[in-house]
């Protein structure tokens, strides 16, 4: 006769496969229905132009979109397709991770169903960033370190662990810039008194060694150009930045929508247990993959205006190892009610992403700008008009620079790129550099015979060029439910006369 906990781990073995197959099902209906979001498309068209670092990311998430892609970029239900299994796995390996970090097998199964609840786990893993790629080899590479950790010093599956640990963090780093922090977090967890056995070794060390030589093609294109990355991230983009109390209210907001409530409150109190615990070699890993990065994180968010609430994710994912391994335990009604309410917001986004007539219950003061689900609609209707309007502008014989597509920011430059698949050149017109500026430089499309502009009701009319006369232009409303959520302009202007002049 099988014991209470064997049956309790049964349940939670059922429990998070039941949630993983619905959200499974749930994504893969999504993969069909929506597009991109800008971001998304942005990583697509990263396939287009192989480089090892891009304005905002490491080139990894371009990698994985031209491998998606076969060598181009990738259609959206294809990415999706892929993202939606992934997503799906990231739960499981969280478990194994808890499991390997010496929580009982109960625990670790809990944190993992809390997990694939998240809003930001069960919504935001979907798309296909640089994020999906840092919470696998994140989560992946603490795993791996504390089960070396826990070995004796010497042993083959510590040198083993410490290895995949050391190359899964260089994965992290040529994701996101983020995952930095984590090589450093691991550099202190090995450095400390805790794991001084083990340090004695070349295993921790020679893992290190492998994270570093996965950035190295990165870091010399970094150099090589100047720093474009670092430039972008903290200087061209932060005009706005200062120390705000509107910042502090975005971040604490945003963990309150991302993880939930009642989820940010779980979290609020593993902290305590990730401190009580850090003394040993394993707490101490847990401490410092929380503490460093959130060091650094935190402040950045408070200081930048144009943060993002999943900024500061890398550093909470060691709180659910250390909440699984805590000698107490959140109460079973806190965690259900907690569970509850994460599960009710994930299923309102996808109600409202997924169903059409979900936006007939908007109120009036309803903005379908602001709302981040029109990004996901509207584009396959604009590119058959653009692919329609270049085949009835470009000449047989000319050049392939003598048209171009352009929009007014990189958002729609983006979707324009990734779905195109370089039928045409994409210019971009963003009021600061851009990745576009280097993939066709503005001093070159400006120079077009033909400019074929798209814009959208975001970012006002076609503008007059000087150089370029209007011809023609159109609308075209993309619609949920008979509502208008966006309007699209597609205007085409020719080269005028006098610009034709020596």
């Amino acid at each position: 006769m099988r014991s209470d906990a064997s049956k309790t781990v049964s349940v939670e073995i059922i429990a998070l496969a039941a949630v993983s197959a619905a959200l499974l099902a749930v994504r893969l209906v999504a993969s069909r229905r929506v597009g991109f979001g800008d971001s998304e498309a942005l990583y697509a068209s990263y396939a287009l132009h192989p480089q090892p670092a891009y304005l905002d990311h490491p080139g990894l998430i371009g990698d994985m979109a031209r491998a998606i892609g076969n060598g181009g970029a990738p259609s959206p239900e294809r990415a999706h397709f892929v993202t939606s299994f992934a997503a799906t796995i990231v739960p499981w390996l969280l478990a194994l991770t808890c499991r390997a970090c010496g929580a009982p097998w109960r625990r670790s199964l809990a944190a993992a169903l809390i997990a694939a609840l998240v809003p930001e786990m069960a919504i935001g893993l979907f798309g296909l960033t640089p994020d999906l790629l840092l919470a696998v080899s994140w989560i992946g590479a603490l795993g791996l370190a504390a089960l070396a950790l826990r070995q004796p010093p010497g042993a083959p599956l510590a040198a083993i662990g410490f290895a995949g640990a050391g190359v899964l963090a260089g994965v992290a780093a040529a994701s996101k810039v983020t995952g930095v922090l984590l090589i450093l977090a691991l550099a202190a967890t090995y450095a400390s008194p805790s794991a001084r056995r083990h340090a004695r070794t070349i295993a921790p060390w020679a893992g290190l060694a492998a994270a570093l030589l996965a950035m190295g093609p990165i870091v010399s294109y970094e150099s090589a150009n100047g720093w474009p990355m670092i430039q972008h991230r903290l200087v061209d983009t932060q005009a706005a930045a200062g120390w705000s109390l509107r910042n502090a209210a975005a971040l604490l907001g945003g963990q309150l929508l991302y993880l939930s409530p009642g989820v940010a409150l779980v979290g609020a109190g593993s902290l305590r247990a990730l401190w009580l615990d850090r003394r040993d070699a394993v707490g101490t890993l847990l401490f410092s993959a929380c503490a460093l990065p959130a060091s650094v994180l935190v402040p950045l968010s408070l200081w930048s205006r144009v943060a993002e609430p999943h900024w500061v994710t890398p550093a909470l994912l060691a709180l659910a190892p250390a909440a699984a391994r805590a000698r107490g335990a959140t109460s079973a009604p806190r965690l259900i009610a907690a569970m509850g309410l994460a599960g009710a917001m994930v299923v309102a986004v996808y109600t409202w992403a997924l169903l059409p007539a979900a936006v007939l219950l908007a109120p009036p003061s309803w903005d379908p700008r602001l709302d981040i689900v029109s990004e996901l609609y509207g584009w396959p209707e604009v590119t058959r008009d653009v692919a329609s309007e270049i085949d009835a502008s470009r000449s047989p014989l000319g050049s392939p620079d003598e048209l171009a597509v352009v929009a007014p920011h990189w958002v729609m430059c983006a979707q324009l790129e990734a779905r195109l698949k370089q039928r045409a050149r994409v210019g971009c017109n963003t009021p600061v550099t851009d990745d576009f500026d280097r993939w066709w430089p503005r001093a070159r499309w400006r120079t077009a015979d033909v400019i074929i502009w798209v814009t959208d009701s975001r970012f006002g009319p076609t503008p007059s060029l000087q150089s370029h006369d209007l011809l023609r232009s159109h609308e075209v409303p993309i619609e949920r439910a008979g509502r208008v959520i966006r309007t699209f302009t597609v205007s085409v202007l020719t080269r005028s006369a006098l610009a034709r002049l020596p």
